[in-house]
Formats: structure tokens, sequence, C-alpha cells
């Protein structure tokens, strides 16, 4: 038997960091949505009790510091699974991009391995495992919209907002989240993104109000470090984007378009600065529905 899962990109319309925790992590307020661009997992069960990754990409690890193996190894262990498996990853997403790739891997293993399996785990359940692999990883086990506070991990979901296009354009550097995060002195954010405006936003299915109130407070650390991304924006800006922001820690930017008529000049504009660049639309459902 086999079984094929989809791991979308997730993209942050606002990212906030309140303050550091004693734990070492950071109290954040976000809202995420995922969009159309997506790993496609697919997974076999093997008669041997062991796991196997492989992948089309020759530049992500294969072993336990892939995402998607320390899923697999999680539910094994966790529900004393004694099969093993056999995971091919098609990858789409940039690596080290801001867009949650390796999350959403594990994510789609998740999901993926409790219907190989046939274990009957519920989504709170799959979240809670997750939460133990990566902030990011509750979130894509459901994906839709949701406002994510903690260190990531406890979800609210909203509705999704207005249907538009997403440019992504990703300069070709890698940006540490660790790094970003362990460089960020939150206690000199002087701005912080209204998370309320966005969410009004978003209710009222205002397109142009959700461009207003885009906002990251990482962008702080990481456009300084890497001008790439500065320029980046900018490029976006002037090619006509409604709305423009940074995903998570960087590199990727992203553009919200209400026009497809503008798709293709701003899409061949930012080509002239990297090459991975895509045209793609916002993910309405959650996983599953």
């Amino acid at each position: 038997m086999k079984v094929y899962e989809k791991a979308p990109a997730k993209i942050n319309l606002l990212l906030d960091v309140l303050r550091k925790r004693s734990d070492g992590y950071h109290e954040v307020e976000m809202v995420m949505t995922m969009v159309d661009l997506a790993d496609r997992l697919e997974m076999e069960e093997l008669p041997r009790d062991t796991i196997i990754i492989s992948s089309q990409a020759g530049f992500i690890p294969l072993d336990e510091k892939n995402l998607a193996f320390q899923a697999a190894k999680l539910i094994k262990e966790r529900y004393e699974v004694k099969q093993g498996v056999y995971i091919h990853l098609d990858k789409k997403i940039p690596v080290a991009a801001g867009l949650a790739g390796g999350s959403s891997d594990a994510a789609a293993a998740l999901r993926g391995l409790n219907r190989l399996w046939r274990l009957g785990i519920p989504d709170e359940e799959l979240q809670a495992l997750g939460a133990e692999l990566g902030s990011d990883v509750p979130f894509c086990v459901t994906g839709g919209t949701a406002i994510a506070s903690g260190r990531g991990e406890r979800l609210q979901p909203i509705a999704n907002p207005p249907q538009c296009w997403v440019i992504l354009a990703k300069p070709p550097i890698n940006v540490s989240t660790a790094d970003i995060y362990g460089r960020l002195r939150a206690d000199r954010i002087t701005e912080h993104p209204s998370l309320a405006d966005m969410v009004q936003a978003i209710d009222g299915h205002d397109f142009y109000g959700v461009c207003r109130s885009l906002g990251n407070v990482l962008e702080d650390v990481t456009l300084p470090l890497y001008p790439e991304v500065q320029q980046l924006k900018d490029a976006m800006v002037k090619l006509g984007a409604d709305g423009v922001l940074m995903s998570g820690s960087g590199p990727t930017v992203f553009g919200l378009v209400s026009r497809e008529s503008k798709i293709a000049r701003i899409y061949n504009g930012l080509r002239g600065f990297c090459k991975e660049v895509y045209a793609v639309r916002l993910l309405g459902s959650r996983q599953g529905s």
C-alpha cells in the first residue's frame, strides 16, 4: 500500500515577537496561511523495521537531520509501530527560505503515516507530536489560515484571506532561522504590526486592508544582514505588487497581487534578480478538507 501527501509552503502575513521566554524560545504572534507551492511525499510500507528516505533533490539530508525522517521515527516510537517505511520526497519548496518546507514535510509525514498504518490519531494529537519537531509543524498539520501564538504551537483557525495571486522570490542565499532569532532583541522592537487590523481585514474580505496590515519584525534583523532581500522587496513594489513582505526569517519575499494581468510583468521582472521565482495562488482549504 502507498499513500501520498501534499506538503504546501506557508507564508506569514504577520509575524510579531512579544518577548524572549525563560525557556529560550520567543513569544510570538503570527498569522499564517498556505500557498500552492508544495513538496509531495510518497510513503510505502517496508517489511523490515527501518526508515528510508529518497529525494530527487541533491541538497537535502536523507537521514535523521531530515524532519520527515524525524516525524517517521517519532510516530513509530510513540505508537510502537514495528513496520518500516520508504518515503520519497519530491522537493519543490526552496530550502532555508522562510517557507516552512521542512516543517510541512514533517507534517505531511505525520498525516501520511497515520493513514498508512491506520493509527487513527486525531489532528490535535498529530499537532502535539508536531510541536516536538518544530514550532511551525503543528500549523502545517492542518494548514488553512490561523493565528499562532506561544512559540507558534498554539493555533486559532480563522477565515482565509481574500483569494489572490502570490509571487514568491528567493535570492540565492540561505538564512538560518536560529541565527536571526539569536540576533533579535525583542525588548528593542519599537513598532509592532497590528494583529487586530490583520484579522479585521481578513474577516472583512478586504484585500487592500490585508496588504496594509502586513508586518514582520524579523525584517529589522534580516534586511541589514542581507541587502539582497531589501532589493527584492523594493523591486517587487516597483513592479506593482499590492502588498510585499519577507516571509518568516527570510530570505524569501512574497508579493500579494489582486489582478492576474500584473503577474507576467512582476514575474519576468523579478527573474532579473533571482532564478527562484514562483507565481502561485493562496490555498483556501485546510489539509484533508
